[in-house]
């Protein structure tokens, strides 16, 4: 069965944005701009104790950036994990098959 999409209204930075997403995204679609909304609030008032006035624009290409940035980290991480878990079963079958024993 197709998702059928639906407008959403989203608000950041005190703007309101219409996007279309499948209604099972919702949730998810809101979450994420509820996240960007507050990393560009952050920026926002950063930069504004530092006597710097950003305008949007500007906030939201840092705000992305950021996002990517920490995006490319989890990702290597979970390169990391993965490399790790296939050594570990690895490890795991080399040791059923040294012992049969320990087969079920």
């Amino acid at each position: 069965m197709a998702n059928s999409n639906n407008t959403l209204t989203v608000s950041i930075l005190d703007r309101e944005f219409r996007v279309s997403c499948p209604a099972d995204s919702q949730h998810e679609l809101t979450s994420a701009a509820q996240f960007l909304d507050e990393k560009m609030r952050e920026i926002r008032t950063a930069s504004n104790g530092s006597g710097q006035v950003l305008g949007t624009d500007r906030i939201a290409v840092i705000a992305a950036l950021n996002i990517a940035h920490q995006l490319q980290q989890l990702q290597g991480k979970q390169t990391q994990l993965s490399l790790e878990l296939e050594r570990i079963d690895e490890r795991l079958d080399e040791a059923l098959m040294q012992d049969p024993q320990l087969e079920l």
